[in-house]
């Protein structure tokens, strides 16, 4: 999965294009060694906007990668390119991890990736993608969908969650974590409906709750109440829930639940602490409560999620951010 190729053409949205990027194409050997080797491959200069760019590789370049991205497209209502669904079919007979960002997903579709397979794209053409495409599954309820080789995300900054959840499937959370830091983004979201959050990747110092939640990132280890959170934050804990609401798209319990669990993960993969050990270390009190809470977020248990969390996402189908 190492080398990573970003699948362009004329009329792709510049902004996931960006994401996927700055993700893939940085320099993050500091992090993990050897990181990703990104190219951009496309039929020649293309247009994205206001910009204009120009492709490492011709779209045959496709087939020689382990990972393909598939930007959005801004024009949904014309057939995608026939050049494009062809080298992405080809790069995913050739063995490819294909992922579309946004309404790159029709791209997908038309390739007959997503045929039999349940999909998600922009909340806004979740119904055109499911009456052009009648054999997809469209799930207009999540953020991204896995299907092992083949991934999809909704729109906009869904498409920053499936590159991290890519970084989390190849690197471990720690890295995908640190990824996140490093971009002042939230490292995994949860919620059915947070696509239709108005603001939600927060920029620092930019909303109430930007000192609260490093606040709360550092406390996890506690038995931290709403009202905790309200005092810490200087408002009601009414307040409090209809801010959280605004910029994660949650309450402040499942928000702070999410963040356990995803605590919880990390020091599943990174240390040899027993259950126990870790359920004090992230606030859940007994190794019984952190199996519960675990196996109903995750849907395996802890110590099968230790043992196999390198291969385990792989045909399982997963699907973040429903219910």
């Amino acid at each position: 999965m190492k080398t990573v190729a970003l699948a362009v053409t004329d009329g792709m949205l510049h902004f996931e294009l960006a994401l996927a990027y700055e993700v893939f194409g940085a320099d993050l050997t500091h992090l993990a060694d050897p990181w990703y080797s990104l190219v951009v491959c496309g039929p020649g200069p293309v247009r994205a906007g206001r910009f204009l760019l120009e492709p490492d590789h011709g779209l045959d370049r496709l087939t020689r990668a382990g990972t393909v991205i598939v930007p959005g497209l801004a024009d949904i209502d014309e057939d995608p390119p026939a050049d494009l669904v062809e080298a992405v079919r080809a790069a995913h007979e050739a063995g490819a991890r294909v992922a579309s960002l946004c309404t790159g997903a029709f791209v997908l579709a038309a390739a007959g990736l997503l045929d039999g397979r349940r999909a998600t794209t922009h909340w806004s053409h979740t119904r055109a993608l499911a009456e052009r495409h009648p054999e997809v599954r469209v799930d207009p309820d999540v953020l991204y969908v896995d299907n092992g080789s083949v991934l999809t995300s909704a729109g906009k900054a869904a498409a920053m969650d499936l590159c991290l959840h890519l970084v989390r499937l190849d690197h471990g959370s720690s890295v995908a974590n640190a990824v996140a830091r490093r971009l002042v983004v939230p490292p995994h979201r949860d919620g059915g409906q947070a696509q239709f959050v108005t603001t939600p990747v927060p920029a620092p110092g930019n909303h109430p709750l930007a000192d609260l939640f490093p606040w709360v990132i550092e406390r996890l280890d506690r038995p931290l109440t709403v009202e905790e959170l309200a005092r810490q934050a200087r408002m009601s804990s009414r307040t409090l829930t209809r801010h959280f609401r605004s910029v994660t798209g949650t309450t402040p319990l499942q928000w702070l639940l999410t963040q356990r669990i995803r605590h919880a993960q990390e020091l599943l993969e990174t240390t040899d602490d027993g259950v126990d050990a870790i359920a004090a270390a992230t606030g859940m009190g007994t190794a019984t409560t952190l199996r519960r809470h675990f196996n109903r977020t995750v849907g395996v248990p802890p110590d099968t999620y230790r043992r196999t969390f390198r291969s385990r996402h792989h045909g399982l189908g997963e699907t973040v951010g429903g219910s």
